[in-house]
């Protein structure tokens, strides 16, 4: 009977460790970027865009735009249907990784300190939802935000959305930017 015991009292905490390292690698992780200088006050409606390439899959289409537009109009942006302030698109891995070339970095200070945005390739990790905001007048991304392990295809419909609700509102929880 000791030995079951003492294997008891050594296997617990390991079981315990393990199953946290578990929950901290399916954790969602969340980034953001935007224009500094960009005046987010003069947004008030947005449109969703068709970029080539986009998720085929119409159940997941709707998941994703259910999600964010109920986290936007919390925060006092209205949907439009023609002419708005913002275009929003985004973009998704939910069987491969995928490469994606119009990502705009503002970090970049070369010439006099201007912000000049740089074109890279971004590669787009399987579960990751990407979402993009452009000024609808001067076509320029403003915002960006990605949410990694958001998108679980083998998971039922509802913990889906549930997923997605979670990602948009840790994307957009500091929407606008001050």
């Amino acid at each position: 009977m000791p030995f079951f015991q003492e294997f008891r009292k050594k296997l617990c905490p390991g079981l315990v460790l393990g199953c946290l390292l578990c929950c901290a690698t399916l954790a969602q992780t969340v980034s953001t970027s935007y224009v500094p200088g960009v005046d987010f006050s003069k947004y008030h409606t947005y449109t969703w865009v068709h970029i080539k390439g986009q998720n085929a899959d119409p159940v997941l289409d709707a998941q994703i735009k259910q999600a964010v537009d109920s986290q936007l109009a919390a925060r006092g942006l209205r949907k439009a249907d023609n002419k708005a302030d913002l275009n929003l698109d985004y973009q998704t891995a939910v069987t491969k990784a995928k490469t994606w070339q119009v990502y705009e970095d503002w970090s970049d200070t070369t010439f006099g300190g201007q912000r000049f945005p740089q074109r890279r390739q971004v590669t787009i990790d399987v579960g990751t939802l990407v979402i993009d905001m452009y000024d609808t007048a001067s076509k320029e991304l403003v915002w960006t935000g990605r949410a990694r392990k958001s998108i679980h295809l083998n998971n039922s419909r509802e913990d889906r959305q549930q997923n997605l609700d979670k990602a948009a509102k840790q994307l957009l929880a500091d929407f606008p930017p001050k």
